[in-house]
């Protein structure tokens, strides 16, 4: 045994490989390593970039966009329960079949997608929270307007107390709790669209770097062998632009794909959304200010402040007495901004019969405050009524309904097929990247085998 061991015999080695890799074959053989392992690393890199893009862009179709869509249908259906309910205490003894069946409709709809919202939130999250919250409070508010409906088909005051308490947990607590949650999976909606359309930069990067340092070595080996192309450096260069050109191209395809869905799909989604909740609002507020019979200017303010918000500030009045007339500017007008066309065509006809419930309100508002009650009910609730403040909103929130589907539609259009055009970028990317780097070894063998 020499003197000095292993120690000594690693050291000779290295030493060894230092001497060989400064000979022409020991720096072919380091060139070549260096170059396959760079259009690896790219492969590598733009296939875990590109499988990211494809898994947020998923997530944003099956999950993120879902949850964000029922999370503000349970809370459409909390406010329309809250606005029936009213309705049809009203209506007391004359209350239609069809009236109740959409109180129970609208309890059944929301428990429903209480209970999948559960399924699919994470554990300890705020949205299981909320979700845990409003699922304990439905029943509570069930039972207090159960109570107010009994009370009132008894004629007896008490009912009246009862549906304001009723309406009191809704506004004030549930409908919070699901504006919250409405925010909370609206965040989620926003940070997968971000991941799905942010640009593979650093597998870009790579990309370029690696075509750079592959051009740069066959011009080098082009000035020691006056050989013009080496096949398998010229095939793995190919490779390699190939790559990173469809990289750029595809991602920036989808990216402006999901760009348009967000646009003119998911973000008027939301703010038609709050044109529909704000529309609820208000006809509560109007019924239970009739519920109420002057005891408070409660649900005369909150009308107010949720038409305005709707329909924009009011000017002044009308000629003959009319309902103040609406400058613009609510949320109308916002949700029509950068709707698709077929969508603004229902906006058009929801503001128009805004203006016409404004107006019977109006008229409503004046009957009441005259001391004559019966005028202002028939005017609000009155059953198979025209000319009501109640088919004045029915007929608004059809279209506003109809104007979601078509906005509905262009989202699925701009999403559609975008995950699977990353996922194959992926594959592709990557398949192309192994290909440059077999292309390299090819290259590079061809020139050692000249030195044997």
């Amino acid at each position: 045994r020499r003197p000095g061991g292993p120690l000594a015999d690693g050291r000779d080695r290295l030493a060894e490989l230092g001497r060989a890799a400064r000979t022409p074959p020991g720096r072919l053989r380091l060139a070549g390593a260096v170059l396959a392992g760079l259009a690896l690393l790219f492969g590598a890199s733009a296939a875990w970039q590109a499988g990211a893009r494809a898994t947020a862009a998923d997530q944003v179709v099956t999950h993120s966009r879902p949850l964000s869509r029922d999370a503000s249908e349970i809370y459409r259906s909390l406010a329309d329960a809250d606005t029936t309910a009213a309705t049809g205490f009203l209506l007391a003894g004359d209350e239609p079949a069809a009236v109740r069946k959409q109180y129970e409709d609208d309890l059944a709809t929301a428990a429903r997608l209480l209970t999948e919202a559960a399924g699919q939130a994470a554990a300890g999250s705020e949205a299981q929270r909320l979700i845990g919250s409003l699922n304990e409070q439905l029943p509570s508010y069930a039972g207090l307007v159960e109570t107010a409906r009994t009370d009132n088909r008894q004629g007896l005051p008490l009912g009246g107390a009862y549906l304001r308490h009723a309406s009191g947990l809704m506004q004030n607590t549930m409908l919070p709790s699901a504006q919250r949650l409405v925010a909370v999976e609206s965040a989620r909606l926003d940070g997968d669209f971000a991941a799905a359309e942010s640009l593979p930069w650093t597998a870009l990067l790579l990309g370029a770097v690696t075509i750079g340092a592959l051009l740069r070595y066959q011009l080098v080996l082009f000035r020691r062998t006056n050989r013009v192309v080496n096949p398998g450096l010229a095939a793995a260069t190919l490779a390699v632009l190939t790559a990173t050109v469809w990289l750029g191209a595809g991602g920036q395809a989808s990216s402006s794909s999901l760009a348009a869905a967000r646009t003119s799909g998911a973000g008027p989604l939301r703010v038609l959304g709050d044109a529909r909740t704000q529309a609820l609002q208000a006809r509560a507020a109007e019924n239970l200010n009739l519920v109420s019979r002057g005891a408070s200017d409660t649900y005369t303010k909150r009308w107010q402040s949720v038409s305005e918000a709707l329909g924009g500030r009011a000017g002044d009045a009308a000629a003959g007495g009319g309902a103040p007339q609406r400058a613009g500017g609510g949320t109308l007008d916002t949700a029509g901004k950068n709707a698709p066309s077929d969508a603004a065509v229902h906006l058009a006809k929801a503001r128009t019969l805004f203006a016409a419930w404004d107006t019977r309100h109006a008229a409503a508002a004046r009957s009441d405050q005259s001391g004559d009650y019966d005028s202002a009910l028939k005017a609000t609730v009155g059953l198979g009524g025209t000319d009501t403040t109640q088919a004045a909103f029915a007929a608004m929130d059809r279209e506003l309904a109809a104007a979601a589907e078509a906005e509905e539609a262009r989202f699925g259009t701009g999403t559609s097929g975008v995950a699977g055009g990353d996922e194959a970028l992926a594959v592709g990317a990557a398949v192309l990247a192994l290909l440059a780097a077999t292309g390299t070894v090819r290259g590079i063998g061809r020139r050692l085998a000249e030195y044997r």
